[in-house]
């Protein structure tokens, strides 16, 4: 299963369970009791971060592959220049040569979201993902575009 299809069937199985949580909310707030209405209200309030989520989830996919999409029209993407072991796992110490690159680009250019969304690619390769999120948030934020 690619990782496109997996979020779309947990995306779906999400709609789902929230529906059928506003569902009880709403019987649960008919009931007329203090504890069921303090219960149903909850259970409007969880499916709605749970959708929230989502958006936000859906909305960095796409703003980072627009990002991509540009960054391989003007000839930018990272080369995948990475060693790799026998069973075909990225060698740690490429990774951290190919970081190290990556970290010095974006700090002598701190504005360029192109080197922010290569050290980003960096920090995945090298196994950190919240760090390459938090470095391809940067390059959305810094490309005029977004």
């Amino acid at each position: 299963m690619t990782s496109r299809t997996g979020f779309f069937v947990l995306s779906a199985a999400l709609l789902v369970v929230a529906a059928m949580c506003v569902l009880e909310g709403v019987q649960l707030i008919a009931t007329g009791e203090p504890l069921g209405i303090g219960l149903g209200a909850c259970a409007f309030v969880i499916p709605g971060i749970g959708i929230w989520f989502l958006r936000q989830t859906v909305r960095f996919g796409r703003a980072s592959e627009r990002l991509a999409k540009e960054l391989e029209a003007e000839g930018g993407l990272p080369v995948d220049e990475l060693r790799r072991t026998e069973g075909g796992r990225i060698d740690r110490a490429s990774a951290d040569e190919v970081f190290t690159r990556r970290k010095a680009e974006a700090e002598a250019a701190p504005q360029d979201w192109r080197v922010w969304f290569r050290l980003a690619v960096a920090y995945a390769d090298a196994g950190d993902t919240p760090r390459a999120r938090k470095a391809m948030q940067h390059a959305i934020r810094l490309n005029p575009v977004a």
